[in-house]
């Protein structure tokens, strides 16, 4: 009797992470292509904060990837680091609550300012993927830039993908994993997300939101999680 109900919690429980894993991935996919709210999606953030950096140098780019010259990686650190402080700045003064613009529900509880940080989070670790030369749509991009969001160390992401704890995590090692795999690890999100936010009771929770003009949640926390998902990305997408 003992087993049947503990093997009906767990059913329960992967349940819910996969539904938690879904719409985490909806939510990434849509502030990476399109932005969410007020916030512009990863490509076009990126290209606008290069533009800014190199001025008459610029050269707009309309390919999902955008190949760095030699001569422009010292442009291509510049905006990276400007892209992390821009972020960081952010999440401290506004806390990145959840009205942004019609906030994608979360099937798990999660408090306003962390639901606010997935989605900078993962705008960021996109568009440095961006500028270092990865593609943004690639599903396992994708995937590693979800993992990184929601505050996955590289020793965790290695762990994750199967790797052995303390080997060089490398994008070109996990883009060699079948998309069954990665189906697998994108459940592992979820999971990880009940394991941070939720419990084994939590349902859809997040809806509305809270306003995000005049919002202040928790922003010293986001702001210092932010600048380690800077950190992160620049370590899980170098320069190709």
């Amino acid at each position: 009797m003992a087993d049947t109900t503990e093997s009906k919690v767990d059913e329960e429980q992967g349940g819910i992470a996969q539904k938690a894993s879904d719409q985490l991935q909806k939510m990434v996919g849509r502030v990476v292509d399109t932005g969410i709210g007020p916030l512009t999606g990863s490509i076009q953030w990126a290209e606008d904060r290069l533009a800014r950096v190199q001025g008459e140098r610029y050269v707009p780019n309309s390919e999902p990837t955008r190949p760095t010259r030699m001569d422009e990686q010292e442009d291509v650190d510049k905006v990276i680091k400007r892209l992390i402080r821009e972020s960081v700045e952010a999440a401290g003064v506004n806390g990145f609550v959840t009205g942004l613009g019609g906030f994608i529900a979360m099937p798990v509880t999660i408090p306003a300012n962390m639901a606010g940080g997935l989605i900078v989070n993962a705008r960021l670790a996109a568009a440095i993927a961006y500028l270092r030369g990865y593609d943004p749509s690639d599903p396992h991009v994708r995937t590693t830039v979800t993992l990184v969001a929601i505050g996955s160390s590289t020793q965790q992401i290695a762990r994750t993908i199967g790797m052995k704890v303390g080997e060089k995590v490398a994008m070109n090692a996990i883009r060699k994993l079948p998309y069954s795999v990665l189906k697998e690890i994108n459940k592992k999100v979820g999971f990880s997300l009940l394991a941070k936010y939720g419990t084994k009771r939590s349902v859809i929770t997040l809806a509305k939101g809270v306003p995000l003009v005049g919002g202040v949640v928790g922003g010293g926390v986001d702001a210092t999680m932010t600048g380690v998902i800077g950190r992160t990305s620049k370590a899980m997408f170098p320069a190709e």
